[in-house]
């Protein structure tokens, strides 16, 4: 695959991620604690009918100044068993409401850094899953690490949990980068962890790289792709580092520093996704990439490629994702429920014996359509819109009407043979997947421009 960084420059537009539909802007304060619990009720006759688990733990031994996520520098031994017995508690308030029938098929873990606290706790934390729902024997169990905390130990104690997938969080393997944004380099050598996981039985087995960094260079940024051409992990991420110190205050600390230039962003973009693609992995989505061999290229390949939250999955693990800990966002058929963000704010709502939700949104039949229509494009490429209405019970013209999409909005990305529209049968071809967010937002009748809400494309 060969991108042409002119056109894709055309392309690098504000326009939503579309983790969810409606983007969590659109959650409200008006959602409580009883909404969720009617809303719980009313998952358990919806499909998917399989359970997704998140997990949230916001601590982190030390902040690193480009991340956006909630995190909290490590606290005390007490407050940290307190924010664990309140995740525990959580869990058993939800599952009262949840049938038992239902089969968990998805448990992620994320923060924060979910290793850097003592994995009793995660051990305690999956005891409570385990005796509250029922695990279906092809689980997948996943965890984000950092590799600075990450012992070969740890592994083996993970994996004596049922953990059987982990991703590193690398972001990039050059000294002078990982100093500029405060992180810690890995403990040990990252082949020799990823060969100790995969003996372990490990799968998917990820590496996290962010370009745009402070200090990186083009030619750094090669040198971290083909470091992780010669790891050949089973998924590798490359995210866009987004500089918003107006909205994430620890990147003031960034600002004494040089950053790449928006065309040498660009540019180390498309040489990623050169270098990957002639190396043998597919292109999964916007900024994820798989080994051709690894489940999440074959869901893709079958039209069985599903994402939330927690990024891309099967259609076969995907269930509705019940999220537990601060700033956890549930995703129902009905409905996102989104935890309190404070985590001591949350703990104390907890152990008050109510739920913790902070704000949340129940999606209408005309959103549903379209988060479906939406997830459909960004995940696997391919639209058809006589199936979808079908699926829905309605006409082509009420679906349209719905959508408002009409073929004027990807005129342009027809020309420039992104995508192809025949017979109502929509296809993004495999150079168009790397900016289906701009086919995905044709299908979004309430998407209007403005400035500083979305990121751009790239």
């Amino acid at each position: 695959m060969k991108i042409s960084e002119n056109l894709f420059q055309k392309y690098n537009v504000a326009v939503p991620r579309y983790t969810s539909y409606p983007p969590a802007t659109s959650f409200h304060m008006g959602f409580n604690g009883d909404d969720f619990i009617e809303q719980i009720k009313l998952s358990n006759s919806a499909e998917p009918q399989n359970i997704s688990v998140y997990i949230h733990i916001p601590f982190c031994t030390q902040r690193c100044h480009f991340c956006g996520c909630n995190t909290a520098l490590s606290q005390s031994e007490d407050r940290i068993k307190r924010y664990i017995d309140a995740v525990i508690a959580e869990i058993s308030h939800v599952a009262q409401f949840v049938d038992k029938k239902r089969l968990v098929t998805q448990v992620s873990w994320g923060g924060g850094t979910p290793n850097s606290i003592d994995l009793n706790y995660v051990r305690e934390i999956m005891t409570a899953l385990r005796s509250e729902f029922n695990f279906s024997d092809y689980a997948e169990i996943a965890m984000e690490c950092s590799p600075a905390y990450l012992d070969f130990e740890d592994v083996d104690v993970l994996h004596q949990m049922g953990f059987n997938r982990i991703s590193l969080g690398i972001q990039d393997f050059h000294q002078e980068v990982l100093d500029a944004i405060n992180r810690r380099a890995p403990k040990h050598d990252v082949g020799e962890m990823l060969n100790y996981m995969k003996a372990k039985g490990f799968k998917g087995l990820n590496l996290d790289l962010v370009y745009g960094l402070p200090l990186q260079t083009l030619a750094s940024f090669r040198e971290n792709i083909q470091q992780i051409i010669e790891l050949k992990p089973d998924r590798i991420a490359t995210f866009s580092y987004a500089h918003i110190p107006w909205f994430n205050a620890a990147q003031k600390l960034l600002d004494k520093y040089a950053f790449p230039t928006p065309d040498e962003k660009l540019e180390m973009l498309v040489y990623a996704i050169n270098e990957l693609t002639a190396n043998g992995y597919e292109v999964i989505g916007m900024d994820h990439f798989a080994l051709r061999d690894d489940e999440l290229a074959i869901a893709k390949q079958n039209g069985n490629l599903h994402r939330n939250f927690q990024g891309y999955n099967t259609k076969k693990t995907t269930g509705q994702v019940y999220a537990f800990g601060a700033s956890g966002i549930s995703q129902l058929n009905g409905c996102f429920a989104q935890n309190i963000k404070q985590y001591d704010t949350y703990i104390e709502a907890i152990e008050a014996g109510n739920l913790a939700i902070e704000r949340g949104y129940v999606l209408s039949n005309e959103d549903t359509i379209i988060r479906d229509t939406i997830n459909q494009i960004m995940c696997n490429g391919a639209l058809d819109i006589e199936q979808m209405a079908a699926k829905f019970n309605c006409s082509v013209e009420d679906f349209l009407n719905i959508t408002k999409f009409n073929t004027s909005k990807i005129n342009t990305l027809m020309e420039d043979e992104f995508v192809e529209l025949t017979d109502n049968k929509l296809t993004v071809t495999p150079e168009g997947m790397l900016i289906v967010r701009n086919v995905a937002v044709a299908f979004d009748p309430n998407f209007v421009s403005v400035t500083n809400k979305y990121s751009t494309t790239i």
